[in-house]
């Protein structure tokens, strides 16, 4: 095999070894679906007054509960990167990892599938119950859900990949940044209100990310009826930016951390 070409085997070994924490663990497999699924809940409640309260809101129903799913998207892909790779340096684990062959793109993209994974059996638990709880089907957007399912998914992996980078360079004590980014991003990223609704110095901000643009489709889609392709190719386009920047910066703090011998010590 030539040098730098990723192991399908290998990444495959990672995947399953991943997955088996999850089947060995009902608990893990409980919290992937109880955050989705409280929040799921909580909005439901509010649509439903909205809905009874607003001809704006009434005009899309089902239009917060989509919103909350598709944030849990971003959520969860986030965490599935960040979270499970912390697991990896509680146990102290990174060590043995990278005394075998494991390169360290093929952990990363390791831990993007089994994010994907992790963030599919969250949100899908909490969108079949909007279904049986408030007949309302997140899937009736139809194809415009997987182009804004795929664009926060890569999105969470971007940010995801940053905070590991951080907490390979800083340690565990930078591990609160997983909960502290995306919170951070969700008041100007125009989740449950129109990005113009933002003051004019920080549309520039929103607008610089990819999920802002998401949320900005998923309204044009369930209030208008259109989908904005302009929109989907704008987060694509920053996405690619993001995730090559997070892969980036993960590869550089990983070098940085194996050069000062930090990896056998990562979790002390």
């Amino acid at each position: 095999m030539r040098p730098g070409l990723a192991s399908a085997g290998r990444v495959y070994a990672m995947v399953l070894r991943y997955s088996y924490l999850l089947r060995g663990s009902w608990p893990r497999v409980l919290e992937l679906a109880y955050w989705p699924t409280v929040q799921m809940i909580l909005w439901g409640l509010i649509n439903q007054f909205m809905a009874a309260q607003s001809a704006w809101v009434a005009q899309a129903a089902g239009l917060f509960i989509a919103a909350i799913l598709l944030w849990d998207v971003l959520f969860r892909a986030q965490l599935g990167v960040s979270v499970v790779f912390f697991e990896e340096m509680y146990s102290r684990n990174l060590g043995h990892l990278f005394t075998s062959p494991l390169r360290p793109s093929e952990l990363v993209l390791s831990l993007l599938v089994i994010s994907l994974l992790r963030t599919l059996i969250g949100v899908g638990v909490a969108s079949v119950l909007a279904i049986v709880l408030y007949q309302y089907s997140v899937f009736s957007m139809g194809l415009a859900l997987l182009a804004f399912f795929s664009n926060l998914l890569v999105m969470g992996w971007a940010v995801g990949l940053v905070v590991v980078a951080f907490v390979l360079r800083y340690g565990l004590g930078a591990e609160n940044l997983a909960w502290a980014i995306i919170f951070a991003v969700a008041p100007v990223t125009g989740v449950y209100y129109p990005i113009s609704n933002l003051p004019e110095w920080l549309q520039p901000v929103a607008w610089a990310l990819p999920s802002s643009s998401v949320f900005e489709g998923m309204r044009a889609v369930l209030i208008d009826g259109v989908f904005r392709v302009d929109l989907f190719w704008q987060a694509v386009a920053l996405n690619a930016v993001y995730l090559a920047a997070g892969w980036g910066l993960f590869l550089h703090a990983f070098q940085v951390a194996r050069d000062r011998d930090l990896l056998l010590h990562v979790g002390e």
